[in-house]
């Protein structure tokens, strides 16, 4: 296949198009965080902007990394030392364009985090958690058949080839709606309990969750705050290649969180 070279100035202004960050409060500047070369002939995507992932799209020649974890976040130190000074370091002195989405990559319709647990899944989205809220960061849906809480774990185990924890509430009900948001989602599982949906799917778990799901009958399910975000960058990645004709490879670098 043959690729084409585009301009980061093209690059910009189409993610700025199809994920429109100004609309979306977030706790990171979300766009063109590191400036590097004009020209873009290949893009690396990926979950995180880690040392791990800048080394590997130099060795690959990368002029692009494009992730879902940048940098810049709210109160972090703004002083460049260490190990984000090594990063940026490393984007600056090979010439790499280093571009993030947090928020905007979660809740695209199609290409967002949660849109894409929704295909792996077997998911229909009915509309967002947070009722009136076309951002909202939750979303909920339903399954065609009901699962057991048993089933639903080994489907998101399997799917995501990592175990998922699942905290089952006293009933142990069946499972027909859901409510889901990737990441570090896992508060908004009072909010999904408050609506009566019958399951919460999240990557992260904190200690009180255990107590919601208990007190407030709902299932819930923590399958991994990088394993529920791999995908939304894969995607975006895939359609800039196929919108674009640039070359786009996705790198997974690996983590047990």
């Amino acid at each position: 296949m043959t690729y084409k070279t585009i301009t980061r100035s093209t690059l910009e202004k189409y993610l700025s198009d199809i994920l429109k960050p100004e609309k979306i409060r977030d706790f990171c500047p979300n766009g063109l965080q590191v400036q590097g070369s004009e020209k873009v002939t290949k893009i690396v995507t990926g979950v995180t902007a880690t040392q791990a992932l800048i080394d590997e799209a130099i060795s690959l020649n990368a002029d692009v990394i494009l992730v879902h974890h940048g940098y810049f976040w709210k109160n972090e130190s703004y002083v460049i030392r260490g190990m984000k000074h090594q990063r940026i370091k490393s984007l600056l002195i090979n010439d790499i364009n280093l571009f993030a989405y947090h928020l905007p990559l979660d809740i695209h319709p199609v290409l967002g985090n949660n849109a894409q647990l929704a295909k792996l899944f077997g998911l229909t989205v009915t509309g967002p958690l947070e009722i009136g809220n076309d951002y909202s960061v939750a979303i909920q849906g339903e399954f065609t058949e009901e699962k057991t809480g048993e089933a639903l774990q080994t489907l998101i185990s399997t799917t995501l080839s990592r175990e998922c924890l699942h905290i089952p509430p006293p009933s142990n009900k069946p499972i027909k709606t859901v409510a889901w948001c990737s990441g570090g989602g896992q508060n908004y599982i009072e909010l999904a309990a408050e609506q009566g949906i019958d399951a919460f799917i999240s990557g992260e778990v904190s200690e009180q969750t255990t107590h919601v799901a208990h007190e407030m009958d709902i299932h819930f399910f923590a399958a991994g705050h990088h394993a529920t975000e791999r995908y939304g960058a894969k995607a975006l990645g895939e359609h800039l290649q196929a919108e674009l004709g640039v070359e786009v490879v996705f790198i997974d670098i690996d983590n047990p969180v």
